[in-house]
């Protein structure tokens, strides 16, 4: 497929995901927002199954990309920089709308395999920047001695999930949610002498 091609049907996903969400999606759905016939997306994806793992490819690298890196400026501030990244910013991808829709896929992924295995990647890639600025923010005395990078990493990634769903699931405020993650980070995490000056 060319790439303009890909791009302009994937980009088309994506709207018509956060205006019709996952459930309730169609092909025909997609080729409205891409201008296109029906025809001429299932010349390229058979079916919206595999059409969505493919999206779920092309989010993968656009979520990958937002993600601070790991090297520039404090493991602390590294660490509010992803908090900020992944749970405030609504404007951008993967956004509120993308997110109810995603909430819908998730719900698939215990019956989808390959669903799964996207979503893990996304998983997967959260806990590894966390745990190595975690490990990081150890060694330079940004976080406490009693941290444990992997453990640490692992309950953020669930609180971060969890903060995903309870935002779509009930509306409840993305900036409490962040506020929470920061205060829990400041009293657990952050070295006693860093989160006494912070104050």
């Amino acid at each position: 497929m060319e790439d303009d091609t890909a791009t302009e049907i994937l980009e088309a996903t994506y709207r018509a995901l956060c205006r019709h969400g996952y459930a309730n999606l169609t092909l025909e759905d997609i080729a409205d927002e891409a201008d296109r016939s029906k025809a001429a997306i299932h010349y390229y994806y058979d079916s919206k199954g595999n059409l969505f793992i493919e999206f779920l490819d092309f989010l993968y690298e656009r979520y990958t990309a937002r993600l601070p890196a790991v090297d520039g400026g404090t493991p602390r501030e590294q660490l509010f920089a992803v908090f900020e990244t992944v749970l405030t910013n609504e404007a951008a991808p993967p956004g509120q709308e993308l997110r109810t829709a995603l909430l819908e896929a998730k719900a698939q992924a215990p019956y989808d395999d390959a669903i799964q295995t996207r979503l893990t990647e996304f998983d997967v890639v959260l806990f590894e920047r966390l745990r190595d600025i975690l490990a990081a923010g150890v060694t330079t005395g940004d976080f406490a001695e009693t941290v444990d990078p992997a453990v640490d990493a692992e309950f953020l990634v669930t609180a971060i999930t969890g903060a995903h769903t309870r935002r779509v699931a009930v509306d409840y405020p993305s900036e409490k949610l962040h506020a929470t993650v920061i205060r829990y980070a400041e009293q657990h995490l952050v070295a006693d002498e860093l989160s006494e000056a912070a104050h």
